[in-house]
């Protein structure tokens, strides 16, 4: 793809990328998914040459850069075949909380190590009863002296079973008003009353996801992440990158597909000429790459606002990106699995799994639609319906 309005340091971070993502590929991500494992090795790779803590700052062992940098690397894993889930949670959400609003311990005992790969941390918001109202959030903290004491519940937590600890969104009693305000709570994965349930999901991907449970766990005050009173402002610095990672994902997975139809259709031969002759064929893939560019360009948009510090502008692109995003990987997807037909659906071509995967981008970490009630809303003024 054409990068020439990207400086010559994003364009030889993706190339570069572009590369480690070659010697993995498709084919390894498929394998470690069917054998119940995890990408230890590409995760292992990517974190040696410095690109899963890009976004982090330099005194932590992190690369110094941005989300801009950080999707760049999802993106061409994404466009190799070997996107890594985690990097939208642990670095990305994690780690931008952390390195904003983390206390000095904080940053000393999680960065180095979120940086370097030899750590990890999943992110915990979704409710069985919540789903995308987050004022819904029943999981709540209350004081016990110095500690603090979590219960409650959460669904479609990604990697808990490999991260270390989970950044929990949780809701405390304001003292002044008595209601429930978020907060964001690291809790250890061998902490007691920390339960966690595999949930049996038809997609087939490494990072498994599971149901979680806080019956009574016990947390010291170092726990509690920034500070008590800013809750709401902590985590939307980690849902923006969020969005802004999910579209990295989605334009990644809808760049391998495209890629892999075009390259079928240069050789696939029914009658004389090869399929990508015909522009019923080659006009639908022509559709598909636009709007994946197209997408690309909004989420670097958004990358770029979040990384200057424009919270209420990276929120309203990182969320149109997300969109863009979703819509087109579903649609490039679609259009090449239908460019292979039957070959499409065989493991063969490794075409048939992005069905189901591409789907995840339009729904989590936040539905279209709740994105066009967000627009709606926020950007065009009209009532709010909620």
């Amino acid at each position: 793809m054409s990068s020439t309005v990207e400086s010559t340091e994003h364009q030889a971070l993706r190339s570069a990328v572009a590369a480690l993502g070659q010697r993995y590929g498709r084919d390894y991500l498929a394998r470690v998914a069917r054998e119940g494992g995890h990408p230890d090795a590409l995760w292992a790779d990517a974190a040696k040459l410095g690109y899963l803590g890009v976004n982090l700052p330099e005194e932590y062992g992190g690369g110094g850069g941005g989300i801009s940098e950080l999707a760049i690397v999802l993106e061409e894993l994404g466009a190799a075949g070997c996107p890594l889930l985690m990097m939208v949670v642990s670095p990305a959400i994690c780690g931008t909380v952390i390195a904003r609003f983390g206390t000095d311990e904080q940053k000393r005992t999680w960065l180095p190590g979120l940086a370097d790969g030899t750590r990890t941390m999943a992110f915990g918001i979704t409710e069985p009863d919540a789903g995308s109202n987050s004022h819904r959030i029943t999981t709540t903290a209350r004081r016990d002296g110095d500690d603090w004491i979590l219960t409650g519940r959460k669904v479609f937590i990604s990697g808990v079973d490999i991260a270390d600890a989970t950044l929990i969104v949780g809701r405390t009693e304001d003292a002044r008003t008595g209601r429930l305000k978020p907060c964001l709570f690291i809790v250890p994965r061998d902490a007691p009353g920390f339960g966690r349930s595999v949930i049996d999901m038809e997609l087939q991907a490494a990072e498994k996801q599971f149901e979680l449970t806080l019956d009574d766990v016990r947390l010291p005050a170092s726990a509690l992440v920034g500070d008590e009173d800013a809750g709401l402002l902590q985590l939307f610095a980690g849902l923006n990158p969020e969005r802004i990672m999910t579209a990295a994902f989605a334009i990644g997975m809808g760049r391998h597909a495209v890629g892999r139809a075009v390259e079928y259709a240069k050789t696939r031969q029914v009658w004389r000429e090869p399929i990508g002759s015909h522009q019923a064929v080659a006009h639908p893939l022509a559709q598909a790459h636009i709007e994946l560019e197209l997408a690309r360009l909004m989420m670097a948009k958004a990358a770029r606002l979040y990384d200057a510090g424009d919270d209420m502008g990276a929120g309203e692109a990182a969320n149109m990106a997300k969109y863009a995003a979703g819509e087109a990987c579903v649609r490039a997807v679609d259009q090449s699995v239908h460019t292979l037909g039957g070959n499409g659906l065989t493991r063969e071509y490794g075409l048939a799994s992005l069905i189901t995967a591409s789907r995840v981008a339009r729904i989590a970490p936040v539905s279209r639609e709740m994105i066009l009630n967000f627009v709606s809303h926020q950007t065009l003024g009209l009532p709010k319906s909620y």
